[in-house]
């Protein structure tokens, strides 16, 4: 008996794996599924790639970053409330209550005149999403999505009207050599 990384009910008739035959009467071309060992090196080698890509963001494109995933795991959320998948709802609302905490702790109220009002709303979508975890209530979630997706949009406008950062010279540019 083999075991398949892939659930036949995935895939349509003619994309199966070749699953129905035993190992040892699978042609060499049929059996270069993945092994698990190269799914956690994929796997570690995006993870890698994500922290990167994190640690090189400047400010202005963590937030948007923060945002982008934010609306993710809320649509996420959301589609697995109206699926009736309660596991995955709580994770994706879960790691939403997280992102928005980290945008009110980060929120310097003292910086513009708006950012209070942008506090009420962090504070707001917070309990919303604990509300919406608590009760199952798709809706709460719906509405937290209608009320961050066109913060989203004007952090990414703003962000786009930034000048491009400026990247500092290589030391041999200091020195003049190219």
């Amino acid at each position: 008996m083999t075991t398949t990384l892939f659930p036949s009910h995935q895939f349509p008739s003619h994309q199966l794996p070749a699953q129905r035959l035993p190992a040892q009467q699978l042609p060499a071309q049929q059996s270069a599924q993945p092994s698990a060992a190269q799914l956690a090196g994929a796997q570690a080698k995006r993870a890698q790639l994500g922290r990167e890509a994190v640690l090189s963001a400047t400010p202005v494109r963590l937030l948007t970053m923060l945002y982008d995933r934010l609306m993710l795991d809320l649509t996420r959320a959301e589609d697995a409330q109206v699926g009736e998948d309660w596991p995955v709802a709580s994770e994706n609302l879960l790691h939403a209550q997280a992102i928005v905490d980290e945008l009110t702790t980060s929120l310097n109220v003292t910086a513009w005149d708006g950012a209070d009002g942008l506090l009420a709303i962090y504070t707001y979508v917070s309990n919303a999403l604990i509300g919406a975890n608590i009760h199952r209530d798709v809706a709460r979630t719906r509405e937290s999505i209608a009320l961050l997706e066109p913060l989203r949009q004007a952090w990414h406008e703003a962000a786009g009207a930034l000048p491009a950062p400026q990247t500092a010279p290589s030391a041999e540019g200091y020195r003049g050599v190219a």
